[in-house]
């Protein structure tokens, strides 16, 4: 594949913009404003001016908290035809939790629009029949898991012939889950599509070989600087202990927190059961994401933390793709993740909507030189909690 044309921003000052200065139309504003988006984010001051304007390919490396849902999401809205009934835009999103995010967006953004766009989420855990006949009425944008599209297209519930943009959201997710062979069957489908646009945190080689198969060698490439991404209201600390002692320094924490909720990640699934046991039998009110829930246990869980009858939910880094709650006051960090894009995306569930928040990270002594790369890399200040 040949270089793509770089417009990497990394370091660089820019001047402030507004939306209408990136080219989107008064009433998708409006719906902006209700929302209390006035600034554009970097990666939208970047990308929403190429979408619109030239509407092809594109790669774009960005991690959760970046905005990346508005800089693909409105260009994509303003590229429909809202007096054509077949589906247009196609967002493909890993899990079911980010789906429903991305189309709950997309439906505020379109508040105030002059024609309604309609947009209809496809996602596995739901009822298959009633998506079926959901499709029946006009749709312009699909946003969907892979798994579930693949499905109704097998039903001939939908077809792929006129969509016009290809949307993959945090598509590094979607190949390590196993995907890959839907997103080439995706592909396929779509062969007249006039634009790619591929959003991923990581670029492993599977994502190089996916580019390569199926976007244009001429693709435009953008990339978020790490050290500009991270949120400058979270307040970053680690502790040191064993890793017998971290469960003692948890439920001391946990007991300090009054009203306070918020999240614990595990490194793995056993981990995060083992720690819900723990925590529980301590008399806390915790509930544990993690991987082999089925969607109904799943939903009991989120369902439960979003209203606030669990105080304290532990989770996995896959299990918690998509999740966003509102009102966290602290990320705890129960082990370093395995990559350093997921601490972003881990402490960024806190000190949302302009709010403070802590993100506590309890490493064993040997791990110190991990807490300064994580500085170096990231552009951050650790202090250590006491």
């Amino acid at each position: 594949m040949d270089s793509p044309v770089a417009l990497n921003f990394t370091g660089t000052k820019t001047m402030p913009h507004t939306f209408k200065e990136l080219g989107i139309p008064p009433d998708l504003i409006e719906g902006l404003r209700e929302l209390g988006i006035i600034t554009p984010t970097e990666i939208q001051h970047k990308a929403i001016p190429l979408l619109i304007k030239d509407g092809g390919d594109l790669i774009a490396q960005a991690q959760t908290g970046t905005g990346k849902t508005a800089a693909f999401g409105l260009p994509l809205l303003t590229k429909i035809n809202p007096d054509a009934r077949e589906i247009q835009g196609l967002v493909i999103a890993p899990t079911r939790e980010l789906a429903k995010q991305i189309g709950k967006q997309l439906f505020r953004y379109t508040k105030f629009a002059k024609k309604k766009i309609f947009v209809e989420v496809l996602s596995g855990g739901d009822n298959i029949d009633r998506q079926v006949s959901a499709l029946q009425r006009p749709t312009h944008i699909v946003v969907a898991t892979p798994g579930r599209l693949i499905d109704l297209i097998k039903r001939k519930a939908l077809t792929l012939i006129s969509v016009r943009f290809l949307v993959l959201d945090e598509a590094d997710e979607m190949l390590s889950m196993g995907f890959k062979k839907q997103l080439t069957q995706i592909f396929g489908l779509t062969r007249q599509r006039g634009g790619t646009w591929l959003f991923s945190a990581t670029f492993p080689d599977a994502i190089h070989a996916l580019i390569k198969d199926c976007m244009s060698s001429k693709a435009h490439s953008l990339k978020i600087d790490r050290a500009h991404v991270v949120n400058r209201d979270i307040d970053h600390q680690f502790a040191i202990c064993s890793r017998d002692e971290k469960t003692d320094y948890i439920s001391k924490f946990l007991k300090r927190q009054k009203q306070e909720r918020g999240l614990i990640f595990c490194r793995t699934k056993a981990g995060a059961i083992v720690l819900g046991k723990q925590l529980t039998k301590l008399g806390f009110p915790v509930d544990v994401l993690q991987g082999d829930l089925t969607q109904k246990e799943r939903d009991t869980v989120m369902r439960s933390f979003k209203k606030e009858r669990t105080q304290f939910l532990i989770a996995t880094d896959v299990a918690a793709r998509g999740i966003d709650v509102e009102g966290l006051s602290f990320v705890i960090h129960h082990q370093l993740p395995e990559q350093m894009e997921y601490y972003t995306h881990r402490s960024g569930r806190t000190a949302r909507a302009g709010k403070k928040g802590v993100s506590i990270t309890l490493i064993e002594p040997r791990e110190r030189p991990k807490i300064t790369k994580l500085e170096n890399e990231l552009g951050l200040s650790f202090s250590e909690a006491r």
